[in-house]
């Protein structure tokens, strides 16, 4: 196909209802840049030979060698159809633009998913038909129902039936129907659970209705009409589900080229048959069957008893396997030459002499399927048809999208008009969504590139003349070089050489903003407000103030090219350049600030889970490694970095891969400079639980972790008891921290500790929670956390524990509760009236009394949730009962506000004490943090699997066999202490049949050992003597994180009576 020019493209920017935006997604390896390869070849851009073998879309070296995705890249393609403008007018030609943003499948490069999929209005997921729904298929399809993007389902991969599994068109047909059955199953799982709550809501707004009408009159008449009024929609999910016969099911094959719809084959036989095409689209697909005689189509009800092939197998499979047949299949895989002449004149396909000729089997059958069954006809006429054009979608998506922004009441109605009437003109205002920040080197800059095409006379002269100059050059050197030679030693002096040091010249690096227009149109040179994620409308000026930025450059973005553009209208994905240092990762752009929408709240799929502390190998890099850094953070999504008070520069990334590839670009790109990692930092979390064999408890009288404290100036006493939270209590309080938070939000708790200062390891509650899912309402999370508390084992110790709450721990989020069990609760609590009084401070000539410590014991009962008593690690699943608060009087006559600033430190540390001495008391267990692991595998390799899986302390959960395939699915857990390079051995195990996908799954107690654990019961120690000469693993994984962090580790360190000791001599 012709090339198609940059100009061109633009021009088509203009015409919205003739603009398609894309992602193309799936599991990894599933087939999508193949894919993508053979649309690009429609344009011009490689040659339709190498499509699916260059990869073009994976511009980067690593992703080349790898064979997988790692960045989401976006291209612009012009496409051209025959379209009626009327029912009975001649079809003409139609152009259209489709931008399409190739994404990742890996796990680690989720977020690269969640930025890709907002930019655009419709989705491409693509499914392998040997390995079926896999982890990441079901993600990518959670996804697509969250964004609102309309799908279309492509099976690619069908040559693996033919060549590999050697199905017949009948086994295949069911395969695939099996399939189509999975992927519509995960997304009526969607819908139900959407459904449910929605019905949930409609019968809390009922209840709610139905009360208020009772309360205002007693009448049972009304009562009914008002019940009556609200009737719960049904809504028909028939929409939702894939079906051949709707069109938005694709069959593929990307490396083979070729791919079809049911309609292409319902064209195609509608002459033959006789039969109306919108009749054959519904019955090619399903239990539908061609009666050979009377050549009509069949129930199955009326086969009575005949064995007829279904119409798909029959007309459509057979046809394929019959060309793959005549192509590869045959002896020894010549194919059949007979039959490919017989195919060839029926489908009026002429081969070129040579490739008839030629012995490859591979080239004739592309050549007869790209002439038959082009794919890119197939999936761009099914994109044009199937999914909506801007101007459709926002109508849509923007509604639902634009209610659930920060502060939505507060947008301007001119925004949210022209954002979901798709207004075009300059008057309008601009919106534009920034989903991640692109790093471009600078000489790869449209404008600093040199230009294709003709030279001017002037050029052509200069280039020819510096040509003439390295010419003369060389052949003076060829011709005296030997003359020279002894001269040239002869006059020689050492003293006066200087070499001649080459400089690298460095090639900067520039962010560019990957970006999507909702309205308006943007020029170059205009001015706009970069909105931060955390903005909302409700409070335009809230600190810190959106600054105005001036648009340098705009771009259409061509893969790994870039072509300047002055002009962008609503509609178009697009590249914008200038906003370099004003947005971290992702935000909005705005052309007004007040009722301005804030549209980057996208959540990210996958937190930063692996950290490693960075260092320059040459320490003068340090300025330059951190500068990198900064760089790096900006332009990848999901990447972090901190710096510990320790002063290690740490890297958060989501996992090794994402890791390495971070490590690449810092060394290549951003730093430019030696660096070296350390072992990756894994966070662990501190438990107590109640196990079977404890020690005797410190102190019997008062019970197991009950320990009282008092301060060294013998002022204040305090008694505290620690014990183990219930399990559902742990897990209810892990995943509702966004409730947690809105207490602090809405002013409910008092947060004395700010006012003294001492907010160390607290976060100040930012505007995270506006973001955050929205959370149970506190009615809602104290009824459901009072529930957790009084069910289950031993619920009478938690009766009405929950409107003693004091506060919630560490970072007042966690799930670690701080509990007033005092005789006159000092303290705030946080389920307590709305407005309480704050005793915190005391007042000028007050005595100084319990209430005034209150705020030091929650501080220090955060410092301690925050970092354990066994390696400095955050603690969960603890109750921490505060039962009695005393401050013994003095003799002095000063006032309490003299004795406060000596006093708070003591307190401080004596609880602190107190907490870790009752923590201790109890059977301590550090818990894992662990990922979920799925793994396809083949049933030759599987004990291999087994093998690495356990020698890394892994959990097999479950194995299933996929019906119809060899495969085998294993679902296991394994902990990210043990996981690092585990992919790799778990390939070179199995010659890369298995590949594993790590998704990180919380924390668990993988170990159950106390790690100070020693044999002190009679038969322990007969068994194990004092010495206990097995490993605790507990201990180890323990003084691992204790040595890094430089804390005491204690045990023996060395062997005891080693019988001879190696000497490095030898």
């Amino acid at each position: 196909m012709p090339v198609v020019t940059p100009e061109k493209l633009a021009s088509l920017q203009q015409h919205a209802d003739d603009i398609r935006n894309i992602c193309i997604l799936a599991h990894v390896d599933h087939g999508k840049t193949s894919l993508t390869d053979a649309l690009l070849a429609t344009n011009g851009i490689i040659s339709p030979k190498l499509a699916g073998k260059i990869r073009y879309l994976d511009s980067r070296p690593d992703e080349q060698i790898r064979g997988i995705t790692m960045e989401s890249s976006a291209i612009s393609l012009y496409f051209s159809m025959l379209r009626r403008p009327a029912p009975d007018a001649a079809p003409v030609p139609k152009e259209y633009l489709i931008n399409l943003i190739d994404s990742p499948g890996h796990i680690d490069f989720s977020s690269e998913v969640s930025t890709a999929s907002r930019l655009c209005d419709g989705a491409v997921v693509l499914v392998d038909a040997v390995e079926g729904v896999c982890s990441q298929t079901v993600t990518v399809l959670r996804q697509t129902w969250t964004e609102k993007l309309k799908p279309l389902l492509v099976f690619n991969k069908i040559d693996r039936l033919v060549t590999e599994l050697k199905m017949t068109p009948g086994e295949a047909y069911v395969h695939l129907n099996k399939l189509l059955e999975q992927v519509n199953a995960v997304l009526g799982s969607f819908f139900q659970g959407e459904r449910m709550e929605e019905d949930l809501n409609w019968r809390e707004r009922m209840d709610e209705r139905v009360a208020a009408a009772a309360a205002r009159e007693a009448k049972l008449g009304d009562i009914e009409s008002e019940a009556g009024d609200l009737q719960f929609e049904e809504r028909d999910d028939e929409e939702l589900y894939f079906a051949p016969e709707k069109n938005n099911v694709i069959f593929s094959s990307a490396i083979d080229g070729w791919a079809f719809t049911v309609r292409q084959f319902a064209s195609l036989y509608e002459k033959k048959l006789g039969i109306k095409r919108s009749i054959m689209e519904k019955v090619l697909w399903g239990d539908f069957y061609l009666d050979p005689k009377t050549k009509k189509v069949l129930g199955r009800k009326h086969l009575k008893g005949r064995n007829l092939k279904p119409m798909f197998v029959q007309l459509v499979l057979e046809q394929v396997w019959a060309v793959y047949q005549a192509t590869t299949g045959g002896d020894h895989g010549k194919g059949d030459p007979a039959l490919l002449e017989k195919i060839t004149k029926s489908l009026n396909i002429t081969i070129a002499p040579h490739i008839s000729r030629s012995r490859d089997p591979r080239l004739l059958l592309t050549t007869v399927f790209s002439s038959w069954l082009p794919l890119s006809t197939a999936l761009l006429v099914s994109v044009i048809e199937s999914l909506p054009s801007p101007k459709v979608a926002q109508a849509e998506r923007l509604p639902e999208l634009l209610d659930d922004s920060p502060g939505s009441s507060h947008i301007a109605p001119s925004v949210r008009d022209a954002m979901v009437n798709f207004k075009t003109s300059k008057s309008d205002p601009v919106v534009a969504y920034v989903s991640k920040m692109v790093s471009i080197p600078e000489s790869e800059l449209p404008e600093n590139k040199r230009r294709t095409g003709q030279l001017s006379a002037e050029e052509a002269r200069e280039l020819a003349r510096k040509k003439r100059a390295e010419l003369a050059r060389a052949q003076a050197a060829e011709g005296n070089g030997v003359d020279d030679l002894t001269t040239a030693l002869d006059s020689a002096n050492l003293d006066d050489f200087t070499p001649n040091t080459e400089e690298k010249k460095i090639d900067p690096e520039h962010l560019i903003g990957f970006a999507r227009m909702y309205s308006g149109t943007l020029s170059v040179g205009d001015s706009l407000y970069v909105l931060p994620p955390k903005f909302s409308p409700a409070n335009p000026h809230a600190a810190p103030e959106p600054q105005k930025v001036t648009v340098t450059a705009l771009y259409m973005l061509m893969g790994r090219n870039l072509e300047a553009l002055n002009s962008v209208p609503a509609g178009v994905v697009f590249g914008i350049g200038g906003l370099d240092g004003h947005i971290l990762k992702s935000g909005t752009l705005c052309s007004q600030l007040e009722g301005s929408v804030n549209l980057a709240g996208v959540n990210m799929a996958g937190k930063p889970i692996v950290r490693v502390a960075l260092e320059p190998v040459n320490p003068a890099d340090l300025d330059k490694m951190i500068e990198g850094l900064q760089l790096l953070v900006r332009s990848d999504p999901c990447a972090e970095y901190e710096q510990f008070e320790s002063g290690e520069h740490v890297l958060l990334t989501a996992g090794e891969l994402h890791l390495e590839r971070c490590l690449t670009d810092l060394k290549e790109r951003f730093a430019r400079c030696d660096i070296q990692a350390g072992a990756p930092i894994v966070p662990y979390r501190e438990t107590i639980v109640r196990a079977d064999e404890m020690r005797p408890p410190a102190n019997k009288e008062l019970g197991r972790g009950v320990v009282v404290g008092t301060t060294s100036s013998k002022q204040v006493s305090v008694t505290i008891r620690v014990r183990p939270l219930p399990a559902n209590v742990t897990e209810f309080l892990l995943k509702n921290p966004g409730s947690i938070r809105r207490l602090y939000a809405e002013g409910r708790v008092p947060e004395a500790t700010e006012q003294n200062g001492v907010d160390g390891v607290e976060q100040a509650i930012e505007a995270d929670d506006v973001l955050e899912d929205r959370g149970l309402p506190f009615d809602e999370l104290k009824k459901q956390l009072q529930a957790s508390l009084e069910s289950g084992k031993g619920r009478e110790a938690w009766k009405g524990v929950v409107d003693k709450i004091a506060a919630f721990g560490p970072r007042r989020t966690g799930p670690n509760l701080l509990i007033d069990a005092t005789k006159d609760g000092y303290f705030p609590k946080v389920f307590g009236p709305e407005k309480q009084k704050d005793d915190s401070s005391p007042k000028t000539d007050e005595t100084l009394h319990a209430a005034h410590l209150c705020d030091k014991v929650t501080y220090a009962f955060q410092l301690t949730m925050n970092q354990g008593p066994l390696c400095n690690e955050p603690v969960q699943g603890v109750a921490v009962i505060v039962e009695d608060l005393t401050v013994a009087p003095t003799d002095e006559e000063t006032s309490a506000r003299d004795h406060l600033g000596r006093l708070t430190g003591e307190t401080i540390k004596t609880v602190q004490q107190c907490i870790r001495q009752g923590f201790l008391d109890w059977s301590p267990r550090l818990m894992l943090a662990m990922y979920s692991c799925e793994i396809q595998a083949s049933t030759e390799v599987l004990g291999r699997v087994y093998e690495v899986l356990t020698r890394r302390r892994g959990r097999v959960l479950s194995e299933q066999m996929k019906e119809g395939t060899p495969f085998f699915t294993i679902q296991s857990m394994i902990p990210v202490a043990e996981s690092f390079g585990f992919a790799d051995e778990m390939r070179k195990r199995t010659s890369g049949a298995a590949q594993p996908q790590l998704i990180f799954a919380g924390f668990e107690v993988l170990v159950d050992e106390d790690p100070f654990w020693q044999p002190f019961t009679e038969d322990d120690l007969e068994d194990l003597g004092e010495l206990a000469d097995r490993e605790n693993v507990a201990k180890r994984y323990m003084d691992g994180v204790r040595r890094r962090k430089g804390l005491l580790v204690e045990g023996r360190g060395q062997r005891v009576a080693a019988e001879k000791q190696k000497t490095l001599k030898r």
